[in-house]
């Protein structure tokens, strides 16, 4: 920090965490840091609120879906309307990212840092090698994820504030452990697409 400010840079300082300092995220109210995360993020939230910088987050519906598949609904973590809905505290999430994005925003109320923006550093979803990992899904999903973003409607807690998301990831990795985390990105090595994502108008 001291560098930067010598440097005449105004540069704003985050970190990325996952959902995994939470130990509730469900309904998204309830969203809470562990008792061993709350000391470091209260001391991250408060310096993130006192310069107005952003948290960053890691993402991941798949990972919640894939995890507990029996009360989680796959159109839910899609975007699709479904049969699942989530009624919390007068709202109502018609989806899975929403619900996990205000999972951190009630966690960061909870610390006194509630007006610290998320900016939502990774998320996608991948095309084979898991549960519910298939090309239609991982289409599906980002699809689905870059209408929601584009249409400005941000989240339940932070209506009308374009969500900032990227998605996690260009090119599929070869060289990482079988299973899933070869198959979360857009294209394969050689530029083919792993599957067309909609142009936003």
């Amino acid at each position: 920090m001291e560098n930067l400010a010598a440097a005449n840079l105004i540069i704003p300082v985050s970190t990325a965490i996952s959902m995994q300092p939470l130990s509730s995220s469900y309904p998204p109210s309830a969203g809470d840091f562990s008792a061993a995360a709350k000391p470091i993020m209260t001391q991250i939230g408060n310096f993130l609120k006192s310069k107005g910088y952003p948290l960053l987050v890691n993402v991941y519906p798949y990972f919640a879906r894939a995890g507990d598949p029996a009360n989680v609904d796959l159109d839910f973590a899609l975007f699709r309307p479904g049969k699942m809905v989530v009624q919390d505290e007068g709202r109502t999430y018609l989806n899975l990212f929403d619900s996990m994005t205000d999972a951190v925003y009630a966690a960061l109320e909870k610390i006194g840092a509630g007006d610290v923006e998320i900016i939502v550093s990774e998320v996608g979803w991948p095309s084979a090698g898991g549960i519910g990992a298939t090309v239609e899904n991982a289409q599906t999903n980002v699809n689905n994820l870059i209408g929601h973003v584009a249409s400005g409607r941000g989240t339940l807690r932070w209506p009308g504030k374009q969500v900032e998301a990227y998605i996690f990831a260009l090119f599929n990795e070869n060289r990482k452990p079988e299973g899933i985390e070869q198959h979360w990105d857009l294209f394969y090595p050689d530029f083919t697409p792993v599957y067309p994502l909609n142009k936003i108008v």
